[in-house]
């Protein structure tokens, strides 16, 4: 006969009341533990423990995710001696596999759980996978930067070269214009050499050899007008005078305070007065060439010495220019 105080889960207590878990009975589990063989508490206390197992995981999830630290490695009782007597525990999700021997499940499929240090990856590879959007969006930011930079230096190179480059033109510009210059002056200087030479060549000095005794414009009580109106060439009596240019004899004779005088118009109207002559060589309406002896020179009229008197008087006016500043013009220096 069966010995009431033993059943198929073994050995009995000779009397046992049925434990429901509360609130004020349920102490967290810590390290490991022995799960009584109770028939009436078997049930729910694999529940419990299914609920304690999903939380747990859940926990390592959420700080591997917030904390980017390792998995957590979970720690669970050894519930393989109870294995048999559960039948319904392999349904709980998790429980299961945690139980199991590792051959097969209850539908004879692989049971074998992933290990507990796997549980969150999905989630780290998330957080890496925003660690690594994040390092790239500020490697481009830095490249723009970079690119912005190296824009900005690259105008500013070119601006500078550019104000460099306008300021060696002006300044090429500027020499240019002053070396035109001065080609022009000395083109200028030379152009009128070359025409006073070639006046030089048909204008002559009216006396070879003389001295200068009197200027154009010299103030004095001996000149009628108060002033010196032509140049004076001292020489000796008798020195021959010649056609300072080309023209017309328009008056050879006695002319009263300029003693003998001889007028020569020129082509343009200017007319030539030679004055206190001792001698006159030529006559009214001829023709004289430059160097032609129109005379000598003497001391008739009013004089105080030998010498001829030269006056310039353009387009025949009475009033007379500078003789000096005329002929200097055309190539000669008295």
């Amino acid at each position: 006969m069966k010995d009431p105080s033993t059943d198929a889960f073994g050995p009995q207590p000779e009397s046992w009341e049925e434990w429901n878990p509360t609130e004020e009975s349920v102490r967290p589990v810590r390290g490991r533990h022995r799960v009584a063989r109770q028939r009436g508490g078997l049930a729910r206390s694999s529940t419990v423990l299914g609920v304690g197992v999903i939380a747990a995981v859940g926990a390592g999830g959420i700080a591997t995710a917030q904390g980017g630290k390792p998995a957590v490695h979970i720690s669970m009782p050894d519930l393989s001696a109870v294995k048999d007597s559960l039948p319904e525990a392999t349904s709980l999700p998790g429980v299961g596999a945690l139980i199991s021997d590792g051959s097969e499940g209850a539908d004879g499929s692989d049971a074998t759980a992933a290990p507990l240090t796997t549980v969150g990856s999905g989630t780290s590879d998330a957080g890496e996978a925003l660690r690594t959007r994040i390092l790239a969006q500020a490697e481009t930011q830095q490249d723009a930067a970079d690119a912005a930079a190296k824009q900005a230096a690259e105008q500013a190179a070119a601006e500078q070269a550019a104000d460099e480059a306008v300021a060696k033109k002006a300044e090429a510009d500027k020499k240019a214009a002053a070396e035109k210059k001065k080609a022009e002056e000395e083109a200028k200087k030379k152009a009128e050499a070359e025409r006073l030479a070639k006046l030089a060549k048909s204008y002559k000095l009216p006396v070879a050899s003389y001295t200068i005794t009197g200027t154009f414009g010299q103030p004095g009580a001996m000149w009628s007008s108060g002033y010196h109106t032509g140049l004076d060439f001292a020489a000796s009596t008798g020195t021959p005078i010649y056609a300072v240019h080309s023209g017309t004899v328009t008056e050879a004779g006695w002319a009263g305070a300029y003693g003998y005088r001889t007028i020569i118009t020129l082509d343009d109207g200017t007319e030539l007065w030679f004055c206190h002559q001792s001698s006159i060589n030529v006559s009214a309406g001829q023709k004289v060439s430059t160097g032609d002896v129109i005379g000598r020179v003497g001391a008739t009229g009013n004089v105080t010495g030998p010498h001829l008197h030269l006056e310039v008087h353009p387009g025949g006016d009475a009033t007379g220019i500078d003789p000096a500043a005329w002929l200097r013009e055309r190539g000669l220096t008295p």
